[in-house]
């Protein structure tokens, strides 16, 4: 049988989206994009110039005049790729627990989405690639050759999420990580634009 030449893998925050996904590309000697990385960069970014991030034009024309790039790590701390917005790593930055509480509601914005959108169907074109996100399968590759859809409770994500910040050696509240799992998850899955939903050719795991 012939491999997939693009394999979508959604999911909701913490899913476990990104692992599988290196894992699977490692295994296939694919690329691996994870697309969060990017509206990350773009919270980031925000929360860096000061911005208002409810300004939904301001954080728009930012999301259109940044440089992000995304490349293969260069240091073996952990991460799974190098991220730079206008030339400066952020790869841990993207992280933080600010970025956390803001990247689903800068993500429901149309241009924050277009701008993104069109970077990754540039990367997706190519082929030979897993592409980790929420609307991989539904907007950005919807004729991907394979689907996924990944499922964990709130819970479960929640305390994958509050372990590795413990392993970043932040100080964190698990309570508080649920409740940010739960808001991202509302957020992510009523926004009116590229919703969280499995495609209907998806394999929900």
């Amino acid at each position: 049988m012939n491999k997939p030449n693009v394999i979508a893998l959604d999911g909701p925050a913490a899913s476990g989206k990104s692992s599988v996904g290196l894992k699977l590309a490692n295994k296939l000697e694919y690329k691996f994009l994870d697309t969060g990385m990017m509206y990350r960069a773009v919270a980031w970014a925000a929360l860096n110039q000061g911005l208002d991030f409810e300004n939904e034009m301001e954080i728009g024309e930012l999301a259109q005049r940044i440089d992000i790039d995304i490349t293969s790590p260069s240091v073996e701390d952990g991460r799974m790729n190098d991220v730079f917005v206008d030339k400066v790593d952020v790869s841990w930055k993207i992280k933080d627990p600010e970025v956390n509480q803001i990247v689903s509601q800068i993500s429901k914005y149309k241009k924050v989405r277009q701008a993104m959108t069109e970077n990754q169907r540039k990367i997706g074109k190519n082929g030979n690639i897993v592409m980790a996100g929420r609307d991989i399968g539904t907007v950005v590759m919807p004729n991907a050759d394979l689907k996924i859809f990944l499922e964990a409770s709130p819970r479960e994500r929640a305390i994958r999420r509050y372990n590795e910040e413990l392993n970043r050696g932040k100080s964190v509240d698990l309570d508080q990580v649920i409740q940010n799992i739960e808001m991202r998850d509302k957020i992510d899955s009523s926004r009116k634009i590229a919703p969280l939903i499995p495609a209907e050719d998806a394999l929900i795991i």
